[in-house]
């Protein structure tokens, strides 16, 4: 399936002010996220449809399902070793089950009675969770929060070959958008097209604390 893209001032509108919220592109089956890779990591991801050759496996790796904080991160894809930028559409059940896994990777206190509870849980869990201000494509921090999930160990393994539907490359995309940002402003921007995703289990909703979305800002 294609990625589908719309026009950002179109999105802006829908999309909540503040608030923990997961923007994403998916649909029945799939969730998208992003990685910004060097480019031995990203062109064999390419190639191969999975990941391999210098990718390592024995280390954390951070997966975003919003594609401006991927940029804010990436730079816009001007980092070093982070110039390739990939778009991963994964199963949306292991999605949903990434979210299931997560533990914050600092100590919270409305979810861990002591830190040694969340120690343990973290010691238990292949998946981090963290909550970061999301980002304006200008770089400036907004008060809506965005969600970025770190996996290792088994759960990275399967990411990043058994899970792993299609290995997007939108490296010259996000060259195209970088120079149309910085010569026109927003208005001629393009990203790809997110919704608020809400979990299918409620209870994983709770467990993140997420925020009621606003009317008419789901897929």
């Amino acid at each position: 399936m294609p990625l589908v893209f719309e026009p950002y001032p179109e999105q802006v509108k829908v999309w909540p002010k503040d608030g923990r919220h997961i923007l994403a592109q998916f649909d029945h089956d799939s969730v998208v996220v992003y990685q910004a890779y060097s480019p031995a990591i990203g062109r064999y991801a390419i190639e191969h449809g999975r990941f391999g050759g210098a990718f390592s496996f024995e280390r954390m790796s951070w997966i975003k399902p919003n594609f401006l904080w991927m940029m804010y991160r990436s730079g816009w894809g001007t980092k070093e070793n982070q110039e390739v930028t990939l778009a991963l559409r994964l199963r949306r059940a292991f999605f949903e089950s990434l979210l299931a896994e997560a533990v914050p990777s600092t100590w919270d206190r409305d979810l861990f009675a002591t830190f040694e509870e969340w120690s343990r849980a973290v010691g238990r869990s292949a998946v981090r969770l963290q909550w970061d201000p999301d980002h304006h494509p200008s770089g400036a921090k907004l008060d809506r929060r965005a969600i970025q999930l770190g996996l290792r160990g088994r759960v990275l393994e399967a990411f990043g070959t058994t899970e792993l539907l299609e290995v997007i490359d939108l490296s010259e995309f996000v060259a195209q958008q970088r120079e149309l940002l910085a010569a026109r402003g927003t208005s001629a921007l393009i990203t790809p097209r997110e919704r608020v995703y809400s979990p299918t289990d409620p209870a994983i909703a709770a467990q993140l604390r997420l925020a009621v979305p606003p009317h008419g800002t789901n897929q």
